[in-house]
């Protein structure tokens, strides 16, 4: 029987694992080395980019133990937790090589936004005596979070952690994640955002006591002025936590990893691997609105390179950057190495990405799960895209509620159409600055580690990102969204390619059909109106 077209699509992108393959088991890479027998404390564990660097850190190194930051979360334990995040398919491949894997991480209750990190003495000792390398991922990424709420966990946090840091009996490595955006301002569009250090909005320590002495509501009210050229509070605190390393590391062996927009994985562990968390906090949300037939508008600027890597390459440059940066220590002096993970020598704008979903090779990969017709108009007119956000939305998303809701057949755990849309409003408003401006972001540093990795290293931590990967990059999206969240087995991939056929003519007959309603409808709006006017001129 032959395979279907996904899952052929899904075993050619697997080949590329073959190289990391061959020499992953072998165990004796430089990288490796370094991490063998590692006591790893990483905060911001529980997010997308923190559960697949858990899993590659085990399936590539022989890790001692990972101290994993947890927090109680809508009444669960710590735990509770972890158990939930370890059922992830993500898991699979690793569990099957290394079955033990999960008795080597000790979940640890604290929060970054607390003092101490909200750590116990207990645990703050033992993580003092047993741990050698810090990774730093936990942050805010909302970025429309109140000041207050971003300050405490993205400045203050980075900061308890570094002070954990410099408590450290044997600390080897600290590795701070920020964020490619860091510095990508309304001054910068167009320009070069370099891995250096920048001139800090401000002071940390002032940012710090600014925070902790002004009440929440007044801080609100200045923070437009405060933030000036940021887009928002995200940014704006990790360009301040980025000065707080600079300034209060001291002789921490640190270094810097900034990523841009993280997506689905390219092939590690298995290709597209999605969670559904990251669906609500980026672009992986429209993707997947779309191939379903739910998206059709989107507000984009279709000559914007976009900045985007997936989450296996960011986690390898973070693992191997660590590396680097301790065993070539000379090169940098006593400057912190900073390396920024980026897309932009692929050169993908967002036109030719979409024109890439478009095309008939894409359409082949259509779920049969589809509610509608795949098809998205892009406008940068905001004008524009509000009435046909209206038309093709809004309008129909409020019928179709009317008519679930009448008829009582609304699906188990399926939102209204207008609360999704509504969060999809929300989205765009907050990556509108990031969809409509350029930002060249240049990855020298990255580039230049890459060039000082062993062969078996360059195979196992794969980060280099460039044009001939996009189209599989794009597959692999596809894939991933349907193994992951459609759930749909990656099969009947024909069906659902003919299930576009037919809906395509389905939305013909349809918009034929909306637009003569409210073509009808406006007629008689106006009809009354005339006669409302005549009315009141006639007692006038």
């Amino acid at each position: 029987m032959a395979l279907d077209i996904a899952q052929q699509t899904e075993l050619a992108l697997l080949e590329r694992q073959k190289p990391m393959n061959a020499v992953i088991d072998r165990g004796d890479s430089a990288v490796q080395q370094f991490y063998r027998d590692a006591v790893v404390l990483l905060t911001g564990g529980s997010g997308f980019l923190g559960k697949q660097f858990v899993e590659k850190l085990f399936r590539s190194c022989d890790i001692k133990k990972i101290y994993l930051l947890l927090r109680p979360k809508k009444g669960k334990t710590i735990e509770q937790r972890l158990a939930y995040i370890l059922k992830d398919p993500l898991y699979d491949t690793v569990r099957g090589k290394k079955p033990d894997f999960t008795s080597r991480i000790a979940p640890v209750e604290g929060d970054v936004a607390e003092l101490r990190l909200g750590l116990a003495d207990k645990d703050w000792d033992n993580i003092t005596k047993e741990v050698n390398i810090i990774v730093h991922m936990a942050a805010t990424v909302n970025f429309q979070a109140p000041l207050h709420i971003a300050g405490l966990t993205n400045v203050r946090g980075t900061r308890e952690l570094l002070e954990l840091g410099k408590q450290c009996h044997n600390l080897k490595l600290f590795n701070h994640i920020s964020t490619a955006f860091a510095h990508a301002t309304v001054t910068r569009i167009d320009g070069d955002v370099k891995e250096q250090f920048y001139p800090c909005p401000v002071a940390p320590d002032v940012f710090l006591e600014l925070i902790a002495s002004i009440d929440e509501e007044r801080l609100t009210g200045i923070t437009p002025a405060l933030i000036k050229d940021w887009p928002n509070t995200y940014t704006f605190t990790k360009a301040i936590a980025e000065e707080l390393v600079r300034t209060s590391a001291g002789d921490l062996p640190v270094c810097i990893v900034k990523p841009p927009v993280v997506i689905s994985s390219f092939v590690e562990p298995s290709p597209g691997w999605v969670d559904h968390k990251i669906l609500m906090t980026s672009i992986m949300g429209f993707l997947f609105g779309m191939g379903m037939g739910v998206i059709h508008v989107m507000a984009a600027k279709k000559d914007v390179v976009m900045s985007y890597a997936p989450v296996d390459f960011v986690n390898n440059a973070i693992i191997a950057a660590g590396w680097d940066s301790v065993q070539n220590r000379q090169l940098w002096g006593r400057d912190i190495p900073m390396y920024t993970i980026s897309s932009s020598r692929a050169g993908t704008k967002w036109g030719d990405f979409s024109r890439l979903l478009r095309s008939d090779e894409f359409y082949r990969l259509s779920t049969p799960k589809a509610v509608w017709y795949y098809y998205v108009i892009e406008t940068d007119n905001r004008m524009v895209y509000w009435v046909l956000n209206w038309f093709l939305h809004y309008i129909p998303g409020y019928f179709l509620d009317a008519v679930v809701s009448v008829l009582g057949v609304r699906p188990k755990g399926v939102p209204p159409l207008i609360n999704v849309y509504k969060r999809i409003d929300s989205m765009l408003d907050v990556y509108h600055f990031f969809m409509y401006n350029h930002w060249n972001f240049r990855d020298d540093n990255l580039q230049a580690m890459i060039s000082r990795l062993s062969p078996a290293d360059k195979a196992i931590y794969t980060c280099d990102f460039g044009p001939s990967e996009v189209k599989d990059l794009v597959k692999a999206t596809c894939i991933g969204l349907r193994r992951f969240i459609v759930k749909d087995g990656l099969i009947d991939s024909d069906a659902g390619c003919r299930k576009q056929q037919w809906l395509f003519y389905a939305n013909i007959v349809f918009l034929s059909l909306y637009v003569y309603c409210l073509w009808k409808l406006l007629a008689l709006l106006c009809s009354g109106l005339a006669m409302l006017f005549n009315v009141k001129q006639y007692y006038f």
